[in-house]
């Protein structure tokens, strides 16, 4: 592999790659533009000429026609800018820097991931992810253990070293993971007013490039897709400025792509800004680019998909699979203000009848 090493601060990200022979003669800028796809040949070029790539034992300043020879060390430095910024209705939305944590021991981050906040650095995403932030507290590298998507805040296991991470990461792939969301849903004419039940609707990818990110549903004895399964409990419905509002429990017995969004969907309570599901693709698309309307954002009301991974409880000891561990995280103020302001149901009680029906759960499902 030509990656040598990766430095991730909070601030700063540094990579430094070797060249490898079928590479000799290169390009500076072809060659950092294979590891960087998410940077335009421009961007390129400009980090080239602002002397943030070095070439190990060539003084000077660097220039993008300059080649590059077999077994040389190029280092590439990036620095954090307003490109990862999010913003909502035209203005920049404050993100939670320095998340809380859960739980912590010397094998183990269990942090409260907030809204937007990348597992770990990918694409564009670089600065504000949950190993990043991590690495930061601890001061040296660490492990995903599973993910969520950026939009969905809660629970998230960042391992401190790989013995840790392959244990976690294993009770994932096995499915011995119990896992509960909570979220605010939209009712529409599909639901069909039932309290608790399972979705079991199969899942496949919507289509090509772009599309693939609109998972498709189908009828759970179809054969066409993959197998998903997902148990629902709606603890309190309410009307309020002309719509229904749900709010639940999911608690998924898999981990598809999009599952509790999509089974949520197929049943009638879309998520509250969800703008894939609860709006459109080409919805989605118009939030993507920055050119959704006044209305769009009236509709959505929520900057994210309203859907926070709030209890967990995982196989805790290598050698006695029966002894496990519970964590709970509350939703954060986005959602929290959200139905307070618009709901009439009492906070407290409902989080606490929130945890019971969770612990229940978790306890029946032992069994």
């Amino acid at each position: 592999m030509n990656i040598l090493y990766k430095k991730f601060q909070p601030d700063s990200f540094e990579a430094c790659y070797e060249v490898h022979e079928p590479q000799d003669g290169m390009r500076l800028d072809q060659f950092l533009q294979r590891y960087f796809p998410s940077f335009s040949r421009e961007q390129i070029k400009e980090k080239i000429k602002a002397k943030e790539v070095h070439i190990e034992g060539r003084p000077g300043r660097m220039k993008p026609n300059t080649k590059v020879y077999t077994k040389e060390k190029v280092t590439c430095f990036i620095f954090k800018t307003e490109h990862e910024d999010e913003w909502w209705n035209g203005e920049k939305l404050k993100l939670e820097e320095n998340p809380p944590l859960v739980y912590e021991d010397e094998n183990l981050f269990v942090l409260s991931k907030p809204p937007f906040m990348a597992t770990h650095p990918t694409g564009k995403h670089l600065f504000f992810c949950a190993t990043v932030y991590c690495e930061s507290l601890c001061g040296h590298g660490t492990h995903s253990v599973h993910r969520l998507d950026r939009e969905t805040s809660g629970i998230l296991l960042v391992a401190k070293n790989p013995k840790a991470a392959n244990h976690f990461t294993t009770s994932f792939e096995k499915e011995l993971v119990r896992k509960c969301y909570l979220f605010i849903g939209v009712i529409n004419n599909d639901y069909q007013g039932k309290e608790k039940f399972t979705a079991n609707e199969r899942l496949d990818t919507g289509g090509e490039g772009l599309l693939r990110v609109n998972i498709g549903h189908h009828a759970h004895d179809s054969g066409i897709g993959k197998r998903a399964e997902t148990d629902f409990h709606i603890l309190h419905t309410e009307q309020s400025e002309g719509k229904t509002y749900a709010l639940g429990l999911a608690f998924p017995k898999t981990g598809r792509q999009h599952q509790i969004r999509v089974h949520a969907k197929a049943h009638g309570f879309p998520l509250l800004g969800d703008k894939l599901y609860y709006g459109s693709y080409k919805m989605f698309q118009s939030f993507k680019d920055r050119y959704a309307t006044p209305e769009d954002y009236q509709f959505m009301q929520l900057a994210r998909h309203a859907l926070h991974a709030t209890a967990i409880n995982i196989p805790w000891s290598d050698k006695d699979p029966s002894i496990r561990k519970t964590f709970f995280c509350p939703p954060p103020l986005d959602m929290s203000e959200w139905i307070t302001r618009n709901l009439t149901v009492d906070y407290d009680n409902f989080l606490e009848n929130a945890k019971s029906t969770i612990e229940d759960y978790f306890k029946r499902d032992s069994k």
